[in-house]
């Protein structure tokens, strides 16, 4: 299947959401006859329900008139069933197609090679997430100690401990480490996802403008106060419903997020000098 044939069909709607019709899809894969389609159509739903995903979500029944003249050049219209389908169910669709039809086998290959393409899409937007926060926790954790030092804060690894105490429900930084399977000589802020690392950030710049903005001295205030903000972001996640943070992943260290956008952008630079 030629990319630009699946990608003629596709339809957009008032939302400007893309959506595919079934009426539209059997033919491109091969089928004579709507009703044979229809079994194809079962069985993938079937495995969207199976992978935990909402069918209706993506297999949206509707009834659509459709139109044609007669001989005296009036309009009359049919109701007919159709699908509107996501792009996930066009794959399910081809993925339990009838593996016989040379269209389903070209279907079931382009498909592959969409969701891996957009698998590294989107590890390479996560990737640039993390480099980006990363370096903005490294800043912030250096404004952070800075203005902790003017607050009178001497065991600033202490302080440091409150704020993560207050953001994980009562963890130190060597229990994060256990928590998370972490070596003691590895950094915890460079195995954090971009969620991660965004929650640590906002705990970092906001504890650094109270101790500011309300001249917040000694080590005991200042611990107080950096114990007192973490716990007020942990609150916000949860009311947003949100994962602890203790309890997201571990993800590889971020030297492996900086390599893949290096390459990545290396290809690009390649791609653009091929004729």
């Amino acid at each position: 299947m030629k990319e630009n044939l699946f990608e003629k069909i596709k339809r957009i709607n008032e939302h400007d959401q893309e959506y595919w019709s079934a009426r539209d899809l059997y033919k491109v894969l091969g089928y004579t006859e709507y009703s044979k389609f229809l079994r194809a159509i079962e069985r993938a739903k079937e495995a969207c329900k199976n992978s935990g995903q909402n069918i209706i979500l993506h297999f949206a029944g509707v009834s659509e008139i459709q139109k044609s003249r007669n001989q005296y050049g009036e309009i009359n219209g049919q109701a007919v069933q159709d699908y509107h389908l996501s792009r996930y169910a066009c794959y399910l669709i081809a993925q339990n197609g009838d593996p016989r039809k040379v269209e389903i086998a070209k279907a079931q290959t382009y498909f592959a090679i969409k969701t891996r393409q957009k698998e590294i899409e989107d590890n390479l937007i996560e990737d640039n997430k993390r480099v980006f926060l990363r370096g903005e926790m490294k800043e912030h954790n250096r404004n952070l100690a800075s203005v902790a030092k003017k607050s009178g804060v001497t065991d600033y690894a202490n302080f440091q401990d409150f704020g993560y105490m207050g953001l994980y429900g009562g963890m130190r930084q060597k229990d994060i480490k256990i928590k998370k399977g972490l070596q003691k000589k590895d950094l915890i802020l460079d195995h954090m996802d971009s969620e991660e690392l965004a929650a640590n950030l906002f705990r970092a710049t906001q504890t650094e403008a109270k101790l500011k903005r309300e001249n917040i001295k000694g080590q005991a205030n200042a611990n107080i106060t950096h114990e007192q903000v973490g716990r007020k972001v942990r609150n916000t996640i949860r009311s947003l419903g949100g994962t602890m943070p203790e309890n997201l992943p571990k993800v590889s260290h971020i030297k492996e997020s900086r390599q893949r956008i290096k390459k990545s952008t290396k290809l690009k630079k390649l791609n653009k000098k091929m004729p």
